[in-house]
């Protein structure tokens, strides 16, 4: 544990020293400024301040501080040590456009305040395609299915996820594998997996009984009842809907099946007001770090393949306290959607998908195919399913508000739950799984199978230890019942370290036509404590602007010969302004890599008109081990991905 302290606070001192910002050991700059495309146009205040002691207080204490000026304490934030809380003035608007510099100025006259901070709004949106009509009723023509240990369910046939057989048009064995999970007695018993959305139907009958009450909160609301806030369109269906798709109960006759289906689900409601503030965000995060194994967001920064965002200051000290110090400091496990914005966004922009603590998840859907509105980017670490061709029931089929069913949820909103439910089962097959033990599972057993881009443009490729990935898809789709084999037997990887390799921070100047190469050459801080030997996330910390940001590409090649896309062209955004400002691009493609050598940036212009820019700063962050990953673990057979990079480990420190 003393190691993995120190290694943490290694990282956190490191990257303060270029300039990200002390949190910025979560590979996200220190807020989502607008220097980096961060916030929305027209900055809205809320009736929510961040108020900082000067020393810790107890909760009493901070009460009557909070009341006697108007407000009410809505709870301390998460690592602050009894020294930063949420106050909520009782009268001021949700929303306005104008600062309150008065109710700030009583907050800062208290001789125990050390700073009052009042919170600025923005936009989270859900992700996923919505339908607003459930269903209530049974599919005509469900398939049939042969065979031991199949769900009763009767939307389970509809569930081509879990078991497909082709139905729909879809391609026989394209799924999760989770049967093979189920068939070693692995169901997801004692996790508790976390929705952070717009609220979960805990008296659903197909879902109360795995409702973890304990571990579940309303923070939009601010009480312990997270039930979704009523509208006439459904439009808070969303988080009932992911939650089935994780904990739905087995051979009750109701709607379909979880994926651990024996596992809980926590409601954590904080989706549903005007505005998100980063306050909300870092409760929800933290809430309940040692109850909740699992946190799953199918949400994010709005998809409109032009916004440039991620967390600010207090989410992302959540997100980090989180994976050091959650679950008895085995790390909590963020599972993000990586976006919907189709192939006119890139979720390298998406400071959430795009962060090394999180598990950036995307989909396909039955035939193999990218969906439509998937996002694709270097960060994506691997796949599941969402919504099929044209067929609507080819959708993914869970629970629904009030009792009913759905076969319609779609969006990389239905993929992260999916892949949660996958990571709770390999939780049960192994409790002592760390954050990054997840990660490298995830990399280890998951799928090339049928996946393939519907346009040709992302190709399979091989990286320089063996390893097969895809723009789109990271390593493949799960396969539960892989991961919970090799979960059983699982050695928890050696001590990560952070290595920062090299900075260039003279301006060079982006041709209009042709490339600009920027290498930098590496040790990989060979001969130091913070030595990295073999890779597991690489992260470019760029600062750059353009005449047209949405024309700017940009390619990360590793000293193994790798070529990441960490920037793919967006034809929506205009900005000429804004531009990148320390902004960590980051590539999950060169895992396992040997990072020493020259590691060459790639910026170009794809556009046929005129366009100019400039790189002002790039820094070269990598993040691994020193000794081999895996040399405690023996392959189940000399063809399986662990066989093979074991093999590139052992051959390469042969040499």
């Amino acid at each position: 544990m003393f190691v993995k302290k120190l290694a943490y606070l290694m990282v956190v001192v490191a990257v303060c020293l270029f300039g990200i910002g002390c949190i910025a050991a979560t590979g996200l700059p220190g807020s989502a400024a607008k220097g980096a495309g961060g916030h929305q146009t027209g900055d809205v205040f809320t009736s929510s301040f961040l108020v900082r002691f000067k020393r810790s207080l107890d909760k009493q204490l901070v009460h009557e501080i909070a009341s006697r000026n108007g407000f009410q304490n809505l709870g301390e934030l998460p690592g602050s040590n009894g020294k930063e809380f949420h106050f909520k003035h009782t009268t001021l608007p949700l929303v306005r456009t104008r600062r309150s510099i008065s109710h700030t100025r009583v907050l800062k006259k208290e001789p125990l305040v050390h700073t009052a901070i009042q919170q600025s709004g923005f936009k989270r949106v859900k992700r996923g395609f919505r339908h607003a009509v459930p269903l209530n009723y049974i599919p005509d023509k469900a398939p049939g299915y042969g065979g031991e240990n199949v769900p009763t369910d009767p939307y389970f046939p509809f569930q081509w996820y879990l078991k497909n057989t082709g139905q729909n048009g879809g391609k026989a064995k394209l799924d999760l594998n989770v049967l093979a999970a189920w068939d070693q007695g692995i169901t997801g018993k004692n996790i508790t997996t976390a929705i952070m959305d717009d609220g979960v139907d805990y008296m659903h009958a197909d879902l109360k009984f795995n409702y973890n009450a304990e571990a579940s909160y309303d923070f939009s609301s601010n009480d312990p009842f997270p039930y979704p806030r009523y509208t006439d369109d459904w439009f808070n269906s969303h988080g009932t809907r992911c939650a089935g798709e994780v904990a739905a109960a087995r051979d009750n006759g109701i709607c379909g099946v979880g994926v651990a289906y024996d596992s809980k689900i926590a409601g954590i409601r904080m989706l549903d007001q005007p505005y998100m503030t980063d306050l909300i965000e870092a409760n929800s995060m933290g809430h309940e770090p040692h109850k909740i194994h699992i946190y799953s967001a199918s949400w994010g920064p709005t998809d409109d393949g032009k916004t440039v965002d991620g967390p600010r200051n207090a989410t992302m000290r959540a997100i980090v306290q989180g994976v050091n110090e959650g679950r008895n400091g085995l790390g909590n496990i963020y599972v993000w959607a990586s976006g919907d914005g189709g192939e006119e966004d890139d979720c390298n922009c998406d400071g959430y998908a795009a962060s090394m603590w999180t598990i950036s998840i995307n989909s396909a859907i039955n035939d193999g195919q990218n969906a439509h509105y998937d996002e694709s980017c270097s960060s994506t670490l691997a796949s599941t399913f969402s919504n099929g061709a044209k067929d609507p029931n080819t959708g993914v089929a869970t629970t629904d508000l009030y009792g009913k069913c759905t076969t319609t949820h779609s969006g990389t909103s239905a993929a992260a739950p999916e892949a949660a439910g996958v990571f709770a089962l390999a939780l049960e097959a192994n409790p002592l799984l760390s954050w990054r033990d997840m990660q490298h599972l995830t990399v280890l057993t998951s799928k090339r199978n049928s996946l393939f881009d519907a346009k040709n443009r992302f190709h399979w490729t091989m990286n320089g230890v063996g390893l097969e990935f895809n723009h789109l898809f990271g390593f493949g789709v799960l396969d539960a019942g892989a991961m919970v084999a090799l979960a059983k037997k699982w050695r928890t990887v050696p001590p990560r370290y952070h290595c920062e390799a090299g900075a260039i921070t003279q301006m060079h100047r982006i041709p209009s036509s042709g490339s600009l190469y920027l290498p930098i050459k590496t040790n990989a801080c060979k001969g130091t404590d913070t030595e990295v030997r073999y890779l597991e996330h690489v992260q470019a910390v760029i600062t750059a602007n353009a005449s047209r940001r949405g024309d700017l590409e940009l390619f990360l090649t590793s000293p193994m010969g790798t070529r990441s896309m960490i920037l793919s062209k967006r034809a929506n955004d205009d900005d000429r302004r804004d531009g990148f400002t320390k902004w960590p691009f980051m590539t999950t493609h060169t895992w396992g890599e040997y990072p020493q050598g020259t590691w060459m940036l790639e910026a170009t212009f794809n556009s046929q008109e005129s366009r100019s820019g400039w790189i002002k700063e790039f820094s070269l962050v990598l993040h691994g081990t020193k000794d081999p990953p895996y040399q405690t673990l023996s392959p189940a057979s000399p063809h399986s991905k662990l066989a093979i990079v074991k093999k590139a480990h052992e051959d390469k420190d042969g040499n």
